[in-house]
Order: C-alpha cells, then structure tokens, then sequence
C-alpha cells in the first residue's frame, strides 16, 4: 500500500512539471487578435502658409458686354429705337487664352483621425486676359420713324486683363497616411482692368440703296470708349486637390481649381497648380 501511495505522489509530481512547462495558448495573438496593426494617421492639423505656381487657361464671353455704353451712345436715335442696334447679337464665341501664374497659400486644418476640415486663402498673380472685337452692318426692310430707310454699320470691341485673384474657400478631406485628397468651394474676388470702344456708322435714304451708298461715302459717325482700371470682380470658386507629408513639417501640394466670375464680362478660369507649404 505504502508502495502505491509513493508511485502516486511521483506521477502527480511529473504531471505537474509538464503542465508548467506548456505554453499559456490562451496569450498567443492567434487566439486574443491581431495587436499593433492599426493603419498609421498621418498629421495634416495645423496652421499652414505656403507658394504655389500655376497654369490654366481663361474663357471670357464678351457678348453684350459693351450694350450699356452703345445704348447711352445711340439714346432717342431712330436706329436704337427702331433697330436695337445695342443689342445685336455681336462677340457670339467666348475667347480662351493660356498662361502661367503664381502665388502663395494659407490656412488652417482641423483633424478627427483621419476626417479633415479647414479653411484656406488662395492667391494667385498672373495676367488672364482676353479681346475680341467684331462688326455686322445690316439695311433696315422697312422705312422707320421719318419715313427713310437706315443702313447701320456696328463695331465693336473689347478687353480685359486680371492681375491679381484671390480665392476664400472652406475645405474637405480625407487621409490615407500621409496622403490626404480634398474637395473645396467659397468665393472668388480679382482685380480687373476692362477697355471697351464702340463706332456706329449710318445712312439713310429714300430707299435702300441711298442709305448704303450714304453709309459707304458720307455715313453719320457715332463713337465711344471706356476703361475701368483695378475694379473688384467677384464670383465663386470649386475644385479638387490632394496633400502630401514629406518631411518634418514640410508637405507638397497639387491642385485644380475653377474660378467664375461675373460682370460686364463673364470669365471662367481653369488652373492646375503646385506648391510647396509648412505647417505649424
């Protein structure tokens, strides 16, 4: 009996050695979850300036736009009243140029993980411009006011050049890393310096062929011209960029940004630009 006792002690003695030396499964991560893999954030939160450089082309629609001046030009004339020569459909195809621009940037960014909002101030310097001009003569079909027929040659041009371009807009993005693509839009001022001029030639006679052979030797005369030096345009602005942390506090930028303004002349301008900026 003693015997048995004593072989019992040493297989529980050996049983509880093995136990000990087994690994605890219930610590391994296969069983507890993945630990430590959890997609980094990159920081974009902060204060930022910056420069940037662009190029982009600008579309200005010039119809119209000079309508105002050849009515107050031509005001209790038989030709406006009978014509409407102000409103002839004249600079029917906007006109689009390209060019380069730069500039600088600033704002803030506020970061919930990896959701962004901000606000940011764009500016940019360049010379978007535009001109067109054109003509169209028409004789009248039937005698107006007086009892004579009128022939009417209309010309008319204009320009506009913009300098400076500032843009206030409230962003939106999301980060990947050290990644962060965003849409933006606000509001859109620039200082601009339009020209215009307009002649209007006329004839009349007691019928269709006095009034173009008055227009073409000994026509009537009319003409006018204007400039509006540095006045503030205003619109509103809309597009996509994307933020790249380099190193430190250093972070590359790309963007594409539509501009419209209005007034006497409407503008839309296209630019892609890139920049480099430092945040706080």
């Amino acid at each position: 009996m003693r015997r048995l006792i004593v072989a019992a002690m040493m297989a529980a003695s050996v049983q509880g050695a093995q136990a000990a030396d087994l690994p605890d499964w219930g610590d391994l991560p296969v069983l507890r979850g993945a630990v430590g893999l959890s997609r980094g954030v990159g920081n974009f939160q902060g204060y930022y300036i910056g420069g940037q450089a662009g190029y982009g082309s600008t579309d200005m629609n010039f119809t119209g736009s000079n309508s105002a001046m050849t009515a107050r030009m031509l005001a209790n004339r038989v030709i406006e009243n009978d014509m409407g020569v102000s409103q002839w459909p004249l600079f029917i195809s906007p006109t689009s140029q390209h060019q380069t621009s730069f500039g600088g940037f600033a704002g803030y960014t506020g970061q919930w993980e990896d959701v962004t909002l901000g606000v940011d101030i764009s500016y940019m310097r360049g010379k978007f411009v535009g001109s067109s001009s054109a003509s169209q003569t028409l004789v009248s079909a039937t005698t107006l006011t007086g009892g004579q027929y009128h022939a009417v040659s209309y010309e008319s041009s204009k320009a506009m050049e913009i300098t400076d371009l500032a843009t206030f807009r409230g962003r939106a993005g999301y980060v990947f890393g050290n990644f962060m693509p965003y849409v933006f839009g606000g509001l859109a001022v620039a200082r601009a310096t339009t020209t215009g001029s307009v002649r209007v030639l006329e004839g009349y006679g007691a019928t269709q062929a006095d009034a173009s052979l008055m227009l073409a030797n000994g026509p009537v005369v009319d003409t006018a011209s204007s400039i509006k030096a540095g006045r503030l345009i205003y619109g509103y602005t809309a597009g996509l960029g994307a933020e790249m942390n380099l190193f430190g506090n250093l972070f590359a930028r790309a963007e594409w940004e539509y501009v419209r303004l209005t007034g006497d002349v409407d503008t839309s301008i296209n630019t892609v630009r890139g920049g480099l900026g430092y945040r706080f």
